[in-house]
């Protein structure tokens, strides 16, 4: 199917909703998905931003200045996933639990603000990955993936956010901070705290994707492979030792293998396709 007759759809399924809700963290999909609903929709259209302790503090603000740029109405949530000891348990499920308290959480907001759906930024390319948050969706009522359903993917939002202008035509992957902990690990408030803080100090040295994996008392730093030698300069690599020594690590690492999205996920018995 071609660029235009998915848009197409994606307009005509915003257009037959009526009024929606958007889960809207600021990334690449939500942001364009918002773009889409505010066009659409107008007023009929709200990005919804649901917070708690696993959204760095940068990144929420960053959803408040990409909804402003984009014109459409933006509300703050607060919903913790840390009241679900099966979400603190951080079993393979983890992302099952977290989409499916925070979406309960959107549908309810949307029901006592009588907004027919809530949308999530699901793409297309998302039925290919490791992504047991889907399932949560799956099994919501008035909760829909429109960009999947449209068939759009990850290169093709990107295409057309920048043709519309949309601030996050370019912006790297990101993830919650639950999901820099290791498997097994508890989660906590303290561990997520951690993480913001430890890849602030990382941030200052590199321009690409920054991930500190929490591993207990072991702190493991990935980067883009070019911001490697960047951190192992003995100068460098010192003052983050020493950074995140302070905020409670005893051991502080780079992996030579870089950045790669889903690390974490190495540990799992997962299919072949994944």
């Amino acid at each position: 199917m071609q660029l235009n007759d998915k848009l197409e759809n994606l307009k005509q399924l915003l257009q037959e909703m009526g009024t929606v809700a958007i889960g809207f963290s600021g990334g690449v999909d939500s942001s364009f998905l918002a773009a889409a609903a505010q066009r659409v929709l107008g007023d009929n259209a709200v990005a919804v931003t649901a917070y708690s302790e696993t959204l760095p503090d940068a990144e929420r603000q960053e959803a408040i200045d990409v909804a402003k740029q984009i014109g459409i109405r933006h509300v703050l949530l607060h919903s913790s996933e840390l009241v679900s000891d099966d979400f603190v348990a951080n079993t393979a499920e983890r992302c099952y639990f977290c989409k499916k308290k925070r979406f309960s959480d959107l549908k309810k907001w949307a029901d006592e603000e009588q907004v027919a759906w809530v949308l999530e930024g699901s793409n297309a390319d998302d039925k290919s990955d490791y992504r047991p948050g889907m399932r949560a969706i799956d099994e919501l009522t008035g909760v829909r993936s429109p960009l999947l359903e449209a068939g759009l993917t990850k290169a093709e939002i990107r295409v057309l956010s920048k043709e519309w202008g949309v601030p996050t035509w370019n912006k790297p992957s990101a993830a919650c901070l639950s999901s820099r902990v290791a498997y097994g690990l508890p989660i906590t408030a303290e561990r997520l705290k951690q993480i913001e803080l430890a890849e602030a100090v990382i941030k200052q040295f590199c321009a690409g994707q920054v991930r500190v994996r929490h591993h207990d008392q072991l702190a493991r730093i990935e980067v883009s492979p070019e911001d490697i030698p960047v951190l192992a300069a003995p100068d460098k690599a010192a003052l983050i030792s020493r950074e995140l020594r302070k905020l409670g690590f005893m051991y502080v690492t780079l992996d030579l293998s870089g950045y790669r999205t889903g690390s974490m996920n190495a540990v799992l018995d997962l299919p072949d396709k994944q």
